[in-house]
């Protein structure tokens, strides 16, 4: 089938992006656009999931009308999102009880502390590969019961589904007739067997959430159900054909099908996953062990991660929060204009650390600041702050897999930061690679739904595709890297603990 198109739906956390790609796996059409961040305490992050729904549908139609796509050359869609962020609805309706619990809000991280204190964390970790810690589903999951009256109830007698953003597009995409998640996402609820492949009876009793609210978990690329034309501009049904998180999907964009490959995803945080095959790789090293997909039939696949909570987050700072830029791309320029970061060091823990510290109570840090510091080098810092936490979480999977990585494949928004990806092969003493198309979390997802429809035919087939753009080759010595590495790590540790309450 090499006729129509694959739209494919990149739902990530601070917008959406509807893309269209054609046969050569080339992008045909784009658009974005953004959706509110709310933040009603210190430490809380929510989105209105219904408006997710209205701008999702709006950058379809935009898409469609800049690539001068009929709706029904559309072959299949495929979909990524940002994964662990929770959202509750009425199964009768569609309408959600609240507003969705992002991924990085920290309001659970008292009851994962407790968790923590009664010696669970063992259990959890080889039940589900993660870690007992906020950024999950599943204490989001929970809260939200604990604090609506009679929702538990409600959920019990089927009235109220969860789900995350994946599941909550596709339930409204197929006109409510569909409840279903991917093994990607369903990995990172801290509510499933990653092992057994079925959601764990014991962790929903330890966290009271009723099974009668899960979606089914399907593989990663198949046909799950039909758009409703009344939400598909009125077009016949098109099939809704692939889903994985938004990293999952980068690895499989990224072509990284083989044991040992790893890419970096660049976006509101960085994600450092390398594909582990068929074995789920137990971590030594507070890595993730987690489901990269299932493909039809086929076993499912696992990596390991690093979640790495803030990166591109950390240039939004800059721009909305200080006022210091008035774009992302000023920062490559302000960067180049110092030549190195003498001795200023950022740690962004704006929401705590991620992979490998796990501390929800760090807070930003930014040392070494004199009277000779300038703009050039605070913008510096925080670049540089995205390559030192990188090399963090690729040391340790080097330790948990025994592979020592070749090269790192990169994309999102920061890989066209030619100042960072620098930087990133300097401090890791490896080559990093930019693919010529740098969206392949979007890419991913279209590939996972043009194999369920035959739209591609195999996996070889899609690795074909993947093309470089650039190679950075490292500069730096060990000495350099690694006495630049050692600083950074003493930046971390004074920022470890900050909002621990004194008393």
């Amino acid at each position: 089938m090499n006729s129509g198109y694959i739209l494919s739906i990149d739902e990530g956390t601070t917008g959406t992006t509807a893309l269209i790609f054609d046969h050569a796996g080339l992008v045909r059409a784009r658009a974005y656009s953004e959706f509110t961040q709310h933040y009603p305490k210190p430490g809380w992050v929510e989105h209105d999931a219904e408006e997710i729904v209205l701008i999702t549908m709006k950058v379809i139609a935009e898409a469609l009308r800049a690539g001068g796509v009929p709706p029904d050359e559309i072959q299949a869609i495929g979909i990524t999102n940002q994964r662990e962020t929770t959202v509750v609805w009425e199964r009768a309706s569609g309408r959600p009880v609240g507003r969705a619990i992002v991924w990085q809000d920290r309001r659970t991280a008292r009851y994962c502390d407790e968790l923590k204190s009664r010696g669970l964390e063992e259990m959890v970790r080889a039940k589900t590969g993660l870690v007992i810690d906020p950024y999950f589903s599943g204490t989001k999951l929970k809260w939200i019961l604990d604090n609506q009256p009679g929702l538990r109830e409600r959920a019990e007698r089927g009235e109220i589904c969860f789900g995350t953003i994946d599941s909550w597009l596709v339930y409204r995409l197929t006109g409510c007739r569909v409840h279903i998640t991917d093994y990607s996402n369903a990995s990172r609820t801290m509510l499933y067997n990653i092992r057994d492949l079925q959601w764990d009876a014991e962790l929903l009793d330890l966290l009271e959430i009723p099974a009668a609210m899960l979606p089914e978990v399907r593989p990663s690329s198949q046909i799950y159900g039909e758009t409703d034309p009344q939400m598909f501009f009125g077009t016949r049904g098109i099939p809704v054909a692939g889903i994985a998180g938004d990293q999952q999907a980068a690895l499989f964009g990224q072509a990284c099908h083989s044991p040992g490959m790893a890419k970096n995803t660049y976006g509101t945080g960085s994600f450092v996953l390398m594909h582990t095959g068929t074995e789920a790789v137990a971590s030594d090293e507070r890595m993730l062990t987690t489901i990269a997909w299932g493909v039809g039939d086929e076993p499912v696949e696992y990596a390991l991660e690093g979640a790495i909570f803030v990166t591109g987050s950390a240039v939004q700072w800059l721009r909305d929060g200080l006022g210091m830029i008035r774009n992302a791309a000023e920062t490559r320029e302000l960067a180049r204009s110092v030549p190195e970061n003498e001795g200023v060091y950022f740690v962004p823990a704006l929401v705590g650390l991620g992979a490998p510290h796990w501390d929800p109570y760090a807070r930003g840090l930014l040392i070494g600041i004199t009277r000779g510091t300038t703009r050039g080098h605070v913008a510096r810092a925080v670049l540089e702050s995205m390559a030192y936490q990188t090399r963090d979480v690729i040391e340790a999977m080097e330790r948990d897999s025994g592979i020592r990585l070749k090269e790192l494949r990169c994309d999102g928004g920061a890989a066209v930061n030619s100042v960072l990806m620098q930087f990133q092969a300097d401090i890791l003493g490896v080559n990093v690679e930019v693919p010529r198309i740098t969206e392949t979390t979007a890419l991913g997802a279209a590939y996972l739904a043009g194999l369920a429809v035959g739209f591609w035919g195999s996996r070889e087939e899609i690795a074909e595709k993947w093309a470089l753009d650039v190679r950075y080759h490292p500069r730096f010595d060990a000495h350099k890297r690694d006495r630049l590495f050692k600083r950074w790590h003493k930046a971390v540790e004074l920022s470890k603990g900050w909002a621990l309450d004194d008393d």
